[in-house]
């Protein structure tokens, strides 16, 4: 695996869009669903066949289909440029739903405004995204240009819809799972959470984070390039909007509004999430007023509490799902609408560039 992530270039109508995106990582995304297929298969605790999967993947469809059609056109597109089964895929852009939330993940996401960075520099936005190591080979970088929504860059991995970037109208995107209690059939996250990276203002990329047919929900950081930043507490049923008061934010993988303590499931499986939350804000605090991207590469690497630090590593398991490592870090300077990319462990990689190269949307 080369150390710099494959950037791929779509644009065009979402179904074209999606068939650029198929045909170059077709081999990667058939790869990627029989990896998925074994794991279904002999992870017990799950009980249910891989077929068994793609059915109960079907009853989320119609909602996909009602709300965002363009989202559904998208991963068919993805499905035909790459040859594999549109059900299939499907399955992976609904895999939280399916596994029942058995995916307990190790997301970090920060966020700080010009007031608070060296010279007043533009807002940053900085992302662990922890998965399982399986999904490490499948990681890339896209620009999309869409006929009808704003220019993006965004990291993604295999079938996965891109919702985790930036576009040309200002807003930025990152998310964290959080584990809610009142979870039901809806729009799966992936869909409704991609729709983030097609909205023109920062009001309409929180109303498609708390669309009211959505499935359940993540913690939604977004944030705007003139220094706005919320993070979106979700459920199915419920949200909190939390806003950077202090001009900056930290989230990990819990619900910290009062207000949305009530729809945790199993809080105390979250202790590491707590950990990781905590030592964020305290290498944030201990910068405030001269942060850096090179600051942030350094807390994205930070390793305390390991296995389970903010550079989350492999644990031993006997369970494939339960085994999750940071698969790619980014940066994101507004001002400079540039991603930075690490594939892999931040503490053992390197970030590289990715500038947006078109108009404002």
């Amino acid at each position: 695996m080369s150390n710099q992530p494959p950037f791929i270039r779509a644009a065009g109508s979402h179904h074209e869009i999606g068939l650029t995106i198929g045909r170059a990582m077709g081999d990667l995304i058939r790869q990627q669903v029989a990896v998925y297929e074994a794991m279904i298969e002999q992870d017990t605790s799950i009980n249910i066949s891989w077929q068994e999967a793609v059915l109960q993947t079907r009853k989320y469809l119609p909602f996909a289909e009602e709300f965002y059609p363009q989202y559904v056109e998208e991963l068919a597109g993805i499905a035909e440029g790459s040859g594999a089964d549109f059900g299939d895929l499907l399955t992976l852009n609904t895999m939280e739903a399916i596994t029942s939330d058995a995916l307990f993940l190790k997301c970090t996401s920060l966020a700080v405004g010009s007031e608070v960075t060296e010279s007043g520099a533009g807002v940053i936005v900085a992302h662990n995204e922890d998965w399982m190591p399986q999904d490490m080979p499948f990681v890339y970088v896209a620009q999309i240009e869409p006929d009808d929504e704003p220019a993006f860059l965004a990291l993604s991995y295999g079938a996965l819809l891109p919702n985790l970037g930036f576009n040309a109208a200002g807003v930025a995107h990152v998310a964290d799972s959080v584990y809610p209690n009142d979870v039901r059939l809806g729009i799966p996250r992936i869909i409704y959470t991609r729709a983030i990276l097609g909205s023109r203002t920062l009001g309409q990329a929180i109303q498609n984070t708390i669309h009211r047919r959505r499935d359940a929900g993540y913690n939604h950081l977004i944030a705007g390039e003139h220094g706005e930043i919320y993070c979106i507490e979700a459920s199915a049923t419920a949200y909190d909007a939390l806003y950077a008061d202090d001009h900056w934010m930290a989230h990990t993988n819990h619900f910290t509004s009062p207000a949305m303590r009530e729809y945790e499931e199993k809080p105390e499986a979250l202790v590491n999430s707590r950990v990781r939350y905590n030592r964020a804000r305290h290498l944030v605090k201990g910068r405030l007023g001269k942060l850096t991207v090179a600051d942030f590469q350094t807390f994205l690497a930070d390793h305390i509490n390991y296995p389970n630090s903010i550079c989350a590593h492999v644990e031993h398991c006997d369970v494939p799902l339960d085994c999750t490592i940071t698969i790619a870090s980014i940066i994101m300077d507004m001002a400079e609408r540039t991603m930075w990319v690490c594939w892999g462990n931040p503490c053992q990689g390197t970030y590289y560039p990715y500038r947006l190269e078109v108009k404002r949307g």
